[in-house]
């Protein structure tokens, strides 16, 4: 005899909450990171074969999908250490009920944004 109801929930009955949003952003977060990290490494490197290699690559940071990247790469780095930090406080033991478990990956969310705004206003001498 065959069962024909799922066990478990699934894509179709599972509803998406803010924790699991900010669960899988976390995931995908750090492979950006770890990527991102290595190419920051690589360009470096490339000043040990000459400044012309260096500087073709920070042409192309300056061009408007260059700066996009590193939008991206900034915001990759905020979300990741604000999630790390409430993955802290959580693992110390606060934080678990869901009111404040929505507040928290809320937080995370668009305090990331709003500290990629900072550190772009920082970076153009605004603030």
């Amino acid at each position: 005899m065959e069962n024909k109801e799922p066990l478990s929930p699934h894509i179709q009955i599972y509803r998406w909450h803010i924790s699991s949003l900010v669960s899988i952003s976390h995931r995908i977060t750090s492979i950006i990171n770890i990527i991102s990290i290595t190419l920051i490494c690589f360009w470096a490197s490339l000043l040990l074969l000459g400044e012309s290699q260096y500087i073709m690559i920070n042409s192309f940071l300056s061009s408007l999908i260059g700066k996009f990247i590193i939008l991206v790469i900034t915001w990759s780095f905020s979300f990741q250490a604000l999630s790390e930090i409430r993955h802290l406080i959580m693992d110390l033991g606060y934080g678990f009920e869901l009111k404040i478990t929505k507040i928290s990956g809320l937080l995370v969310i668009f305090g990331s944004i709003i500290l990629t705004v900072v550190f772009y206003l920082v970076g153009k001498n605004f603030i």
